[in-house]
């Protein structure tokens, strides 16, 4: 290994030796740029480190092998020679970038070309190690149809959140109904009467903060991805949100200047909406108290009322049912 890059690392990380995997060419940014991430190993979860570096590295990569301007070149990740904590570590360039919004005709068009261009290699949904959207590993296993993956994506952020913020028995009721009854129906559409979709390479948590604008030259890049082949409408759920800045009707506007709406179109919000809510629950179960919790629940309660609502005799039989019924019946207008 090169002794520039032991010394960054040393700095970083007080290591006296480094394991690095792959081979990987030097320039002045990367040796002089603060260039390198960590992860430590969690107590109680031994492989969390090396699932969230060795996904951000594979995710990078793929993106930079699609649209490689688009992109900070990935270059390796490894683990420290450390006894402990056994640490983990991921090699891009350093480039010099602002933290302004991007540009929205540049940033929505090459968004665009890398969702159009990108092909899965299985042909399928998923990726071929697990991705992180931020501390937590996603359930990304190749699934041939867009209904069944993202089915078991938001089944499994359900999960984790309650497991990090307990029980609420009206979330569990109401998330139980969008996975069995809405899903099958608001996204299953998308993949019947000869309609089919794409899947296409998307960075998986694209906020503003995961976006810069290089300095002196203007071209704008994407990082920190969780990337996974998937619907490319699923990408913009986090535009939704409420905390974002890329919610700006901006930026929804240019990106479908350069690719259509799915069909059914007339459904594209309410797509949109169930693509926030994993964006909202993973945010919930990363920061306990957040009122993205509340703001899913919402909006699950108003996509059950349009697309599955509960039949009087079901209600009737269900003594859980009956007392927040009326939860759903008012998220109808929110």
């Amino acid at each position: 290994m090169s002794e520039p890059i032991q010394k960054v690392i040393e700095r970083h990380n007080s290591a006296q030796h480094a394991e690095i995997t792959g081979n990987f060419p030097l320039n002045r940014a990367v040796v002089a740029g603060e260039f390198l991430k960590r992860a430590v190993q969690e107590p109680d979860d031994e492989d969390a480190g090396k699932i969230m570096i060795e996904g951000e590295f594979n995710a990078m990569y793929e993106l930079y092998q699609v649209t490689p301007s688009f992109v900070p070149q990935p270059y390796t990740w490894g683990k420290l020679g450390l006894a402990s904590p056994e640490t983990y570590f991921f090699l891009c360039d350093f480039i010099d970038m602002s933290n302004k919004l991007p540009e929205p005709v540049q940033f929505c068009s090459r968004l665009a070309e890398l969702h159009r261009i990108s092909e899965s290699p299985t042909g399928k949904f998923g990726f071929h190690v697990p991705t992180c959207h931020g501390r937590f590993p996603q359930l990304v296993g190749w699934d041939s149809s867009w209904t069944s993956f993202f089915t078991k994506l938001l089944g499994d952020v359900l999960r984790t959140d309650l497991a990090r913020n307990g029980p609420w028995p009206a979330l569990e009721k109401v998330s139980d109904r969008i996975l069995t009854a809405v899903l099958p129906r608001l996204l299953g559409v998308l993949e019947s009467d000869g309609r089919s979709v794409k899947p296409s390479l998307i960075h998986g948590d694209l906020w503003d903060g995961n976006v810069g604008t290089e300095v002196g030259t203007g071209n704008i890049l994407i990082f920190d991805a969780g990337a996974y082949y998937a619907h490319n409408e699923m990408e913009i759920g986090m535009w939704r949100c409420e905390r974002h800045k890329l919610r700006s009707e901006v930026y929804k506007r240019e990106y479908f200047r350069n690719t259509p709406v799915s069909e059914p179109a007339d459904e594209w919000d309410d797509r949109n909406r169930i693509y926030c809510v994993k964006m909202n629950i993973v945010h919930s179960a990363q920061h306990a108290g957040s009122i993205t919790r509340q703001t899913a629940f919402e909006d699950m309660c108003y996509l059950v009322h349009k697309y599955a609502p509960w039949v009087s005799q079901e209600i009737d039989e269900d003594e859980e049912l009956k007392g927040f019924a009326k939860a759903v019946e008012d998220a109808k207008s929110h």
